[in-house]
């Protein structure tokens, strides 16, 4: 049976940060949030371009079709657009970004990921992380270093070991999972502008809860500005439904860095 998304997407700079770094986009068949590392050295580029240069390979080709190793290959070249923008403009030298998607297979749901952005699963009334981090404290906490509790308060907690940064060998880092859909289903990709400032029991609490894609990520975003959040917050609410009961407009969007028309497109 084919599955499809109905989504929504949320992405605020903060009341601490100057510009928003991260971008979302969402369509019926798929959606993602990334977010972009470098600041002045262009985070909202990169995340502007990956989001850009993937969403014009789904749009070709079409997202349900894509094996994981398509998905693969479109990540590629959206990161060997980042080489390209460096080269063009050394400025942005040390530019990276996050990216963690979901993208409706027939039965199934594939999970893209590198970076420490993250993807929930909500269903039949219980909540879990699906993605690990690519991150610092996720190796001390796996090597009991560090307990679980003592990551979201770790001084180092915003070392990501893998992202997207223009290097050929970054694709070879993106994890790719195959989970079994089902409609009723409901999907949560975050940045760390949520995570880190609201514990992840109450982000599954607050997934759970009645209403819509809509009310939900506006709940999302609310209490991380609540919890004086001092990053960029975005988060796309998905939940899988049957082909044809999407939105009627089936209109491919976006938001963050990746909604903003100032920044430049990419060549070629």
């Amino acid at each position: 049976m084919p599955l499809t998304l109905d989504a929504a997407l949320r992405s605020v700079a903060g009341e601490h940060r100057p510009h928003n770094e991260d971008s979302a986009g969402c369509a019926p068949g798929y959606a993602f949030v990334a977010d972009g590392v470098g600041g002045h050295a262009g985070g909202d580029v990169a995340s502007w371009t990956v989001a850009h240069r993937l969403m014009a390979a789904l749009a070709a080709s079409g997202a349900d079709r894509f094996t994981a190793e398509d998905l693969r290959a479109a990540v590629a070249t959206a990161n060997a657009d980042l080489a390209e923008r460096v080269r063009a403009d050394p400025s942005l030298e040390g530019m990276a970004t996050t990216f963690t998607g979901v993208f409706c297979a027939e039965e199934a749901v594939r999970v893209m990921h590198i970076g420490d952005s993250r993807a929930y699963l909500w269903r039949d009334g219980e909540g879990r992380r699906v993605t690990r981090d690519d991150s610092l404290v996720q190796l001390l906490v796996e090597a009991g270093v560090i307990d679980a509790s003592e990551a979201a308060h770790h001084p180092r907690r915003n070392v990501i070991l893998h992202c997207l940064a223009g290097d050929a060998e970054d694709a070879a880092h993106v994890t790719v999972l195959e989970v079994d859909a089902r409609p009723g289903d409901r999907w949560l990709m975050s940045t760390d502008g949520l995570t880190d400032y609201v514990p992840e029991e109450r982000v599954l609490a607050l997934l759970g809860t009645p209403g819509g894609p809509e009310a939900v990520a506006e709940a999302l975003v609310g209490e991380a500005l609540d919890a004086d959040a001092w990053d960029n917050v975005t988060v796309v609410v998905a939940d899988v439904v049957a082909a044809g009961q999407a939105p009627a407009d089936g209109q491919a969007r976006l938001a963050g860095a990746a909604a903003d028309d100032r920044l430049p497109a990419a060549a070629g």
